[in-house]
């Protein structure tokens, strides 16, 4: 792999987030994320939120029978539809208009592993986070193998263990000698083995890409957010990046600016954050960039 160096984001470039005036809402992507059952569909809408704020054109939650009505009463901009299984998944994309994907907040093990297969069979930008990744934990190999270019892994710490054990153990033993092994390095050879995007969380985010390209979005001193470290706001980052590649940006690009984006917003409130909070700083945040 070719060593690049790495950049520490600052604000992103505004370009892509404006919206054109000759567009119609398809014009700015349909985005499809998939929810868990009854009493598991909270992360599934708060990521909805974040791909539909973040200026997704249309946002879609995929729920199970189980969960429809549940749903159903929760919802209003968001759309939905009905998805039993791998059959009904692979009929639903059929609809080229739904141009990405979201898999993992909330969806269970065993939802993820029959779903997660037929998202990638289709090749289109595909988030994968949550339960999308733990469901693979047992034989990372078997996802790795069906991921493509137009993915992006979101592992915080525990999962980026689970599907990268070896890579995990090397970044906390103690060097012996020469520089550490430090998390840049984690992540590159993450998203290398990965062959897409990896976003991997916490207050020092590192996404790197398979050609080595790398960047860190620090959430210190001035951007410090403790109060990020509450439920659900890594489903509403996941949601953000959903939104952006439902817009057309490229993967590594996506990733980068939801980080920021996710940041801005949570220092945008300030204490006592809550996910549901996130994506309603996005309107403040950016007409603060000029949009």
């Amino acid at each position: 792999m070719r060593t690049m160096p790495f950049a520490q984001l600052t604000e992103p470039s505004i370009f892509g987030l404006w919206k054109a005036e000759d567009k119609h809402k398809y014009g700015h992507g349909h985005a499809l994320i998939l929810s868990g059952g009854s009493g598991k569909t909270g992360a599934a809408r708060l990521a909805a939120r974040g791909a539909l704020r973040i200026g997704a054109g249309l946002v879609t939650l995929g729920v199970p029978p189980s969960a429809q009505q549940e749903v159903a009463c929760q919802i209003t901009a968001l759309m939905l539809a009905r998805i039993e299984g791998a059959d009904g998944f692979a009929t639903l994309l059929e609809d080229t208009r739904l141009n990405a994907l979201c898999l993992g907040p909330g969806m269970g093990g065993d939802r993820a592993r029959d779903l997660v297969p037929v998202a990638l069979a289709v090749r289109r930008a595909t988030v994968l986070d949550a339960d999308a990744l733990t469901a693979f934990a047992e034989d990372p190999a078997e996802l790795f193998a069906q991921l493509h270019e137009a993915c992006v892994l979101t592992p915080h710490g525990g999962e980026f263990t689970r599907l990268f054990p070896d890579i995990a153990k090397r970044l906390r033993e103690e060097p012996k000698s020469g520089p550490a092994y430090s998390k840049v390095d984690a992540a590159r050879e993450a998203a290398k083995r990965a062959g897409c995007v990896v976003l991997f969380k916490g207050a020092d985010t590192v996404i790197a890409a398979p050609d080595g390209r790398c960047s860190v979005n620090s959430a210190h001193y001035e951007r410090a957010t403790p109060w990020l470290a509450t439920a659900g706001s890594g489903d509403v980052l996941a949601g953000l990046l959903t939104g952006l590649l439902a817009r057309g940006f490229a993967p590594m690009q996506a990733a980068e600016t939801a980080a920021w984006l996710h940041v801005e917003c949570a220092l945008e409130f300030g204490p006592c954050l809550i996910a549901e909070d996130l994506p309603e700083q996005l309107p403040v945040v950016f007409r603060k960039l000029g949009l």
